[in-house]
């Protein structure tokens, strides 16, 4: 059975997030106890991806790709060969079922392999499987598993590009777990006994989940992301695509930005997360969630933070998954200042080195 990284790993790992703009390669280290709070990011880089590399969350050319993660861990400065990648949320197949309790992992193992067809719409010569216990069930002597699964060919080119900038996978995640881990560090102490939300918003997707306690709830994903708002800033100030986003990351656009485009884009992201929320409320009979943390590159979006908490009545945080961290003498403070929330993937992904 393939490892899709649920289960233990070893240190150190590279966090490589495989986005539809860039990678982020992230590296942490543990100094210290066993806490959360005593990590230092050892390497952390961001390379911008040619811009058909990458499309609808597929890679569509592997050699681009690879490439421009070799450049990344180049400009880290790592000596770290091994990986912990992630396949898209959207490419992913879960599934909760209940087992006998008191079974061994290979008494699971070979269960699963029997059954997965019942719950895995592809053969299962075409697909990476893995598994891994969540808790006691419902009904009491057994337990809920996890079962992952994904097409061969998803995870064949993630490896192909790795293999191209000199690197191999340890773990291979699926997005959504990743970015449930990042939140769990962000968060703290703050996310005990708490229903939180995150709202992932990337380039060409939002991407909304519910976790409590460290077990998903629900995700989700929305066609309203970032490049909706590119959109805007080229059409209104008539520029090409790689200037609107130049012009955004460095915060040079001109002095009618915030009124006449962030805050109409903020107004309907909020209105495509609050749905996204009500129609887990609804099909759950879900009390609405204690925090919304917000992430991924569109996060830092002016006034974005007050509208959804004003909106949904929902205390919202700007994920910093660095918060508690300290830096390594070769991380540039400004990449983390900047790209703090666009990075939490790759957080989530390094952190694998410490399960």
């Amino acid at each position: 059975m393939f490892s899709l990284g649920l289960g233990r790993k070893q240190a150190p790992l590279l966090g490589i997030d495989i986005g539809s703009t860039a990678v982020k390669v992230v590296e942490l280290a543990r100094v210290g106890s066993a806490s959360a709070h005593t990590y230092q990011v050892a390497s952390c880089a961001l390379e911008t991806l040619p811009p058909t590399a990458v499309v609808e969350k597929k890679i569509a050319d592997i050699q681009a790709v690879g490439e421009s993660i070799r450049q990344a861990v180049t400009r880290c400065g790592t000596k770290a060969k091994a990986a912990a990648v992630a396949v898209p949320g959207s490419a992913t197949i879960t599934k909760v079922i209940p087992l006998s309790a008191g079974m061994k992992d290979a008494e699971m193992e070979g269960l699963i392999q029997l059954d997965a067809d019942q719950y895995i719409p592809y053969p299962l010569d075409e697909v990476n499987l893995d598994f891994t216990v969540l808790g006691p069930a419902v009904t009491q002597g057994e337990v809920d598993v996890l079962l992952v699964a994904t097409r061969h060919e998803v995870v064949d080119n993630l490896l192909a590009a790795l293999a191209i900038a000199g690197l191999e996978a340890e773990v291979v995640d699926a997005e959504p777990y990743a970015l449930e881990n990042a939140a769990t560090l962000t968060m703290g102490a703050l996310a005990e006994g708490q229903t939180i939300a995150i709202a992932d918003i990337g380039a060409q997707a939002t991407r909304i989940q519910v976790v409590r306690n460290g077990r998903g709830l629900f995700s989700r994903e929305q066609g309203f992301a970032a490049a909706q708002l590119l959109e805007e800033i080229q059409r209104r100030y008539s520029l090409k695509a790689d200037e609107a986003r130049r012009c955004l990351e460095a915060g040079e656009l001109p002095g009618d930005f915030v009124a006449e485009v962030a805050r109409p884009f903020a107004e309907a992201l909020t209105q495509q997360i609050g749905r996204a929320l009500q129609y887990y409320y609804s099909a759950t009979s879900s009390k609405p969630a204690d925090q919304i943390l917000l992430a991924g590159g569109g996060a830092v979006l002016p006034e974005l933070e007050q509208m959804v908490s004003s909106r949904l009545g929902i205390l919202a945080y700007v994920a910093n998954p660095f918060a508690h961290m300290t830096l390594g003498p070769r991380v540039p403070g400004q990449l983390i200042q900047r790209h703090g929330p666009a990075l939490a993937l790759a957080v989530g992904l390094a952190l694998r080195g410490f399960d």
